[in-house]
């Protein structure tokens, strides 16, 4: 799902990337252990944004999400001795990532659950590496297309229709929430280009940045929930317990965990987490939420997942390309980096 730091294009939703890594010792936990936990946290995420909106407006359950992760990033922050971006090129660029890659694609899915099952949400969530294919193909050079990854944009794109039921008119969906949900998607994937494009090479850290945008982010809600939803007049447990859990779990300590993650084992290997996302988002909402589950569901959502991994492999030509010295391959080296998309994230 989500998360909330910059993450290139074609990756799969929700890993965190910046152009400088965080040096952290050894790590207590195996990274198998934290592997699990990030995906059921990320696929968990989507239940939790469906609670939350029972008892409060969608704008609010994504003002309160960034609230909660901005608090466990700051803390972070504050731990490691790091410091905000202080260039104001930095932070006019965090401005529009927060609004791409948190405000609008988190209040999107919000709003999206409220007529569709958590299930297609987080399927939905999982086309953005397809649509991040599609938008990488006018925006960056570097990745020019192969017959591979264009047989898994239309793989993963048939693999929507299959979850959709279009045989059947696609009956059944609502075809605003799904459109709303899908839209977010593609939010994520055009907020990853521009961070690649715009923040790679300023000097900040991975926490610093990711910090940086969800306060930015957190204000932008904080103007327009008022003003565009009704406040809240009751007190919610249940679903502030959820908003609470989306925003420290699935947005801030999933960042942070996924930071551990890339350190450790590499941007590849992390990102394979997300591919468990639509997974755990269609067993929770069927186990916990009583969601209706149709074949056409979980093969869709198999088939999408298959697309996302066609548009990410790598051919013989561009494996052989990463041979050439060091210094010219400085820049395609920190992108490729960077390739651990939020959810989040994720979402």
């Amino acid at each position: 799902m989500s998360t909330v730091t910059p993450r290139p294009p074609t990756a799969v939703p929700a890993t965190p990337a910046s152009p400088v890594s965080l040096a952290s010792p050894a790590p207590a936990v195996d990274w198998r252990v934290r592997f699990g936990m990030l995906a059921l946290v990320w696929g968990f995420s989507f239940l939790f944004i469906r609670l939350g909106t029972d008892g409060y407006a969608p704008l609010f359950v994504s003002l309160g999400r960034m609230l909660f992760g901005t608090a466990v990033l700051a803390t972070a922050l504050l731990v490691k001795r790091q410091r905000l971006p202080r260039s104001a090129r930095t932070w006019a660029h965090l401005t529009v990532a927060a609004f791409l890659l948190n405000a609008l694609p988190f209040s999107l899915f919000a709003y999206s659950e409220l007529r569709i099952p958590s299930s297609l949400a987080g399927i939905c969530n999982a086309t953005t590496p397809l649509w991040g294919m599609v938008f990488s193909l006018v925006a960056l050079s570097e990745d020019r297309p192969t017959r591979r990854r264009f047989a898994g944009l239309l793989l993963g794109f048939a693999g929507v229709l299959v979850v959709l039921g279009a045989w059947n008119g696609f009956s059944g969906q609502d075809p605003w929430g799904t459109a709303m949900a899908l839209t977010a998607s593609a939010s994520y994937a055009i907020g990853w280009i521009y961070v690649r494009r715009m923040l790679s090479g300023t000097g900040d850290s991975h926490l610093s940045l990711s910090t940086g945008q969800l306060l930015i982010g957190t204000a932008q809600l904080a103007v327009v929930a008022p003003l565009a939803a009704p406040l809240p007049s009751a007190f919610h447990p249940v679903s502030l317990l959820a908003i609470a859990a989306l925003g420290a779990l699935g947005t801030g300590l999933a960042m942070l965990v996924q930071y551990g993650l890339v350190a450790e084992v590499g941007p590849t290997t992390a990102a394979l987490s997300t591919y468990f996302i639509p997974v755990v988002a269609t067993a929770a909402g069927a186990a916990l939420l009583g969601e209706d589950l149709t074949w056409n569901t979980p093969v869709g959502a198999l088939i999408v997942l298959a697309g996302a991994a066609l548009t990410q492999a790598r051919g013989a030509r561009e494996t052989r390309g990463t041979s050439r010295p060091k210094a010219a391959r400085a820049t395609p080296t920190a992108a490729r980096t960077a390739r651990t998309a939020p959810n989040g994230d994720d979402t």
